[in-house]
């Protein structure tokens, strides 16, 4: 599992520093673990699939030029079991990495991987919704992290309050992208938020749709938003 992470992460053109891929293995051991009796997540059998579905779809950000550069504080939306804030704390050490997650029971899990790998970083039980009326979280991290939570419409309206003006949300998508972005136009104005910019998240040796959609936090965000908890995915800003 080391080698088929270092050896992934090294064809992406992403370094690992240090014990970097052995921490990422490690992670992946406790999640095993943790999964036959709490039910966290899908892992997959092949661990192959695992390192690319995972670990290396997760570390994508790492190989886009720039987009990491004067990152400090990083917040991962529903971060479910993990993915991809663990990962990005354990190849990121300089960055403050903050979990966010609705289920006591990952949350519970996610702390005790942060402390089993004494990781820069923390997991919060909160929806992102109550978060972000919070002082200490509104308009705070320089990047906003979600993989596999929500259509775009409702990620935007999530994730925008929580980031700094001049900081940028990175949503996890795959082949729904293009129709996504098609009904996001309106929910990115009301929020401030710039235009989106879409990188390719390609794992080599897969054929996988994924990719990065990147939107910029131009002003603050209307206090209105977010709605109360759901209604952004009941009923999406298209107009």
């Amino acid at each position: 599992m080391r080698n088929l992470i270092a050896d992934g992460a090294r064809a992406m053109g992403i370094a690992l520093h240090g014990d970097a891929a052995d921490r990422l293995a490690r992670f992946h051991a406790l999640l095993t673990e943790a999964n036959r009796t709490m039910n966290l997540t899908r892992v997959p059998d092949d661990p192959a699939e695992a390192v690319d579905r995972n670990y290396l779809d997760s570390l994508t950000p790492l190989a886009v030029p720039g987009l990491m550069d004067g990152v400090k504080t990083l917040c991962d939306v529903g971060s479910g079991a993990g993915f991809p804030g663990i990962p990005l704390a354990i190849a990121r050490p300089d960055i403050r990495v903050t979990l966010m997650d609705s289920l006591g029971k990952r949350v519970n899990f996610l702390n005790d991987v942060i402390d089993r790998l004494q990781l820069n970083a923390e997991a919060v039980h909160i929806r992102a919704e109550e978060a972000a009326r919070l002082e200490g979280c509104r308009d705070r991290f320089d990047l906003v992290t979600a993989r596999a939570v929500a259509a775009l419409p409702a990620l935007i309206e999530l994730a925008m309050p929580l980031a700094r003006v001049g900081g940028r949300f990175v949503a996890y998508k795959g082949p729904a992208l293009d129709e996504e972005l098609a009904v996001s136009a309106a929910v990115m104005r009301r929020l401030n938020a710039g235009d989106a910019q879409c990188f390719s998240a390609a794992i080599p040796g897969r054929d996988w749709d994924h990719r990065l959609c990147v939107v910029k936090k131009l002003g603050a965000t209307p206090r209105a938003f977010p709605r109360r908890p759901g209604e952004a995915a009941r009923n999406p800003i298209l107009g």
